[in-house]
């Protein structure tokens, strides 16, 4: 997905989240961990993300992953909204805590010569926007950026994004901060700077099935014209995509996680529900290409 996205115009990518406890933990040669610190040789600029609550295992994760010269900079997370790590003290929780969260940004500045950055949200909720205060840590320490999501943690994903928030922020810091939240067109990406006036633009959710969209965000900033994208090359990377998953985990692992990734590329096409159900129910690599080139027939 990040070569993809490389290809399509990006010029950063980050690691999926890596558990500095699981990390440290995880017996040598673990699968998941090797699989989740490997990087492909197109990527240029790729962080490894951690996240955890201990800045003590945060900084020891931070030097074993410096140690592999794999990654560009260390993105710590404290954004993530989900209940599971929530509920362990980490991602967004630790916006309820900016005590710990500035040892633990302490700690993984001082265990690195790479650049450290962090990803966080406006708040945890309405009663704790404290995002200025994060900033203005981050921005003492050193740190590269920092990535602010326009909604609190209560919103999870819900409404929209708040591009006021966010430029309120930005007003308020020298940091270089960096806006997300809702982008899924061209048009977005440029309006999002524009609104915010913030450094970069960090896009996540829209290009699940549509790498395409750094392409048409650059061209916007650029103000030169994307070209569409047409079934055939829609199909076609749906394809490649599901090849180099299935080469990278075997096809029975890969299989099952191309469905999601399928679900995407097709998503609003003519047929795409009924599509959808049969590939949810694809085992083999052939099926799923069966499928997908139905579309061109």
């Amino acid at each position: 997905m990040r070569v993809l996205c490389y290809r399509m115009g990006a010029n950063y990518a980050c690691s999926e989240m890596v558990s500095a406890m699981g990390l440290m933990c995880a017996k040598p040669g673990n699968m998941v961990y090797r699989q989740l610190l490997e990087v492909h040789p197109e990527e240029s600029n790729t962080a490894c993300q951690l996240f955890g609550r201990d800045p003590v295992v945060m900084a020891e994760a931070t030097r074993r992953v410096t140690e592999l010269n794999r990654f560009q900079s260390i993105d710590i997370n404290m954004g993530c909204p989900a209940r599971k790590v929530v509920h362990s003290g980490e991602g967004s929780a630790l916006l309820l805590k900016p005590d710990l969260a500035y040892k633990i940004m302490e700690a993984v500045r001082n265990s690195t010569h790479l650049p450290v950055t962090v990803k966080t949200r406006l708040g945890f909720d309405e009663d704790s926007m404290n995002a200025v205060e994060l900033g203005k840590a981050a921005q003492s320490l050193g740190l590269r950026w920092i990535c602010l999501h326009g909604r609190t943690r209560q919103q999870q994903y819900s409404g929209q994004a708040d591009y006021a928030a966010i430029a309120r922020v930005r007003e308020q810091l020298d940091i270089p901060v960096i806006a997300n939240g809702d982008v899924f067109a061209g048009t977005d990406g440029l309006r999002i700077l524009r609104e915010t006036g913030c450094d970069g633009l960090m896009i996540g959710r829209g290009s699940l099935g549509n790498p395409w969209l750094f392409r048409e965000v650059c061209g916007a900033i650029d103000g030169t014209q994307a070209p569409e994208v047409g079934l055939q090359e829609r199909v076609e990377t749906a394809l490649m995509h599901a090849q180099w998953m299935v080469d990278y985990k075997g096809e029975r692992l890969g299989v099952m996680e191309m469905r999601k990734h399928i679900g995407h590329y097709i998503g609003g096409l003519r047929g795409a529900t009924a599509l959808r159900r049969q590939l949810n129910l694809a085992k083999t690599l052939e099926e799923i290409n069966q499928l997908l080139y139905s579309l061109l027939a």
